[in-house]
């Protein structure tokens, strides 16, 4: 499946949100900081052409991370979001680019180019299991997860497959355990038809909604921003999301989990 982490998207609208509902203001003066993270100087080509479909700023944005932040990055492949936190989260924050074996082997060398000679000083490479993560209890502020929640619920058949197999349950149970009360989940992930719950993980790689809402709030979260920054109301859901002739074409949705405690 490596081209999952080579994926294009068609650009869509750009719209700030804040909570649970989106709003026609102009973003606060805070919200420069995830545009000059998008215009920070020395990203790659390919980077910048991503953009183009990834509304990276405004997808940023919706979840408010802001400098000093504590941010893991799951199954992060090359860390195109992961750069992008690190000018977000700057010198005093710290970003875990955080892949399983499966990640990093299809990544194909990506992180490692990214992070080389020292280039994001705030940016940590760990590969986990997700299953047993070794950090702290309430170490982090924000989780992201960008169109991989899916993969939790993936079971390849695949013999040669270098996936593992995984309890999806038990993966987020740990992402909770390390979260700090109040910090704050964002999930972009590909729109599976309502009332699939998880079954097109594994044939679609797509996910449904409100099974994902489901999922966090079982866990103690509270939804609190959701967008239809990603939408593509032309998708009928029923390709698969990172191969032609989906690719590319793709409904996605933005959903921000607030942790409940303080």
């Amino acid at each position: 499946m490596p081209a999952v982490l080579t994926r294009v998207y068609g650009a869509l609208l750009c719209l700030p949100l804040v909570g649970a509902a989106m709003l026609a203001s102009p973003p606060s003066p805070a919200a420069d900081i995830y545009d000059a993270a998008v215009q920070h100087p020395g990203r790659t080509a390919e980077d910048l052409k991503r953009d183009e479909a990834e509304h990276p700023a405004a997808v940023l944005r919706s979840a408010g991370i802001k400098p000093g932040m504590q941010v893991a990055d799951v199954l992060a492949g090359g860390g195109y979001y992961s750069e992008l936190l690190s000018y977000v989260v700057g010198p005093k924050g710290h970003v875990l680019l955080l892949n399983n074996q499966a990640y990093d082997h299809w990544s194909e060398g990506g992180w490692e180019k990214r992070l080389a000679g020292g280039r994001l000083p705030n940016v940590e490479h760990r590969t986990v299991d997700l299953e047993h993560l070794d950090l702290p209890e309430h170490s982090l502020d924000a989780l992201v997860l960008i169109k991989v929640y899916h993969d939790l619920y993936w079971i390849d058949t695949d013999p040669k497959s270098v996936w593992p197999k995984m309890d999806a349950g038990r993966a987020l149970d740990q992402l909770t355990r390390v979260l700090k009360p109040g910090g704050v989940v964002l999930i972009v992930d590909h729109s599976a038809k309502a009332g699939t719950g998880s079954a097109a993980a594994g044939t679609l790689h797509r996910i449904d909604e409100a099974y994902a809402v489901g999922d966090f709030e079982k866990r103690g979260f509270k939804l609190v921003g959701k967008s239809d920054l990603l939408r593509r109301p032309d998708d009928a859901r029923e390709l698969v999301s990172y191969t032609p002739p989906g690719l590319g074409k793709t409904d996605r949705f933005v959903l921000v989990f607030r942790k409940n405690g303080s």
